[in-house]
């Protein structure tokens, strides 16, 4: 994937009839937001390696092969800012990214991963430690490959973000893969589950990083969680 400029409105299904599309303030709001520099801050193997959580944060929580790191890549226009690999796993570290007011949090995956399972046992015990604690944490956006729907680690994930009381959203990526007339009932079967979710916000989000589709809208919905820094 080539480096893009961030903006412009995307051509994709209207969210779900529970939330209005971003008016064009909000999308602006959002384009001028991501296409700031998005610099990388830290890389975290332990709770003491944190840095500091003065700013909103944002985390990217999902499965290993969900496409996580190519999201943050296309959200911020940058190929490289987020390790894409073609092995599922690699991102071990919870890995922390900067824009002004805001920071993009992307987390290890869960389920398959190739690494040794001691080294699989320290950094998933890492994570819901970060949900747990994070007081910065503003919201965690869980991605949902959309050919596959919820499984079973995914249905984990939300009840621990219950549990914590961690507000969260669901992202479904690689829209691109799946057949159109698939798409509302999948959103709609999703928001039947979510219902039973007390942390859960009731909003799906529609994305692919591969084609940019759904991306001005999710960048709006995250410069609404921004701090008082992404306006200047």
């Amino acid at each position: 994937m080539g480096d893009h400029a961030p903006g412009g409105r995307d051509e994709i299904a209207p969210p779900s009839d529970d939330e209005a599309a971003p008016d064009q303030d909000a999308i602006e709001a959002g384009r001028v937001l991501f296409a700031h520099e998005c610099r990388f801050v830290a890389s975290a193997a332990t709770e003491d390696s944190l840095p500091s959580d003065d700013v909103p944060e944002v985390a990217f929580i999902g499965r290993s092969n969900v496409g996580k790191s190519s999201l943050v890549n296309a959200l911020t226009g940058r190929s490289t800012l987020a390790r894409v690999s073609n092995t599922p796993g690699r991102t071990r570290l919870i890995n922390f990214f900067a824009l002004p007011g805001l920071m993009l949090v992307d987390l290890p995956g869960y389920g398959f991963a190739v690494a040794p399972k001691d080294e699989q046992r320290r950094w998933h015990d890492l994570v819901p430690r970060y949900l747990r604690g994070r007081a910065g944490l503003k919201r965690a956006l869980v991605l949902i490959d959309a050919r596959r729907g919820l499984l079973k680690g995914d249905r984990e994930v939300m009840g621990l973000l219950d549990d914590a009381a961690v507000s969260y959203q669901i992202v479904l990526t690689k829209i691109d893969k799946l057949p159109m007339a698939a798409l509302g009932p999948a959103i709609d079967e999703l928001s039947r589950e979510l219902a039973q979710h007390v942390a859960a916000h009731p909003h799906i989000h529609v994305t692919s990083a591969q084609k940019s589709l759904g991306l001005d809208i999710l960048r709006a919905s995250l410069a609404e969680l921004a701090g008082p820094a992404a306006s200047r």
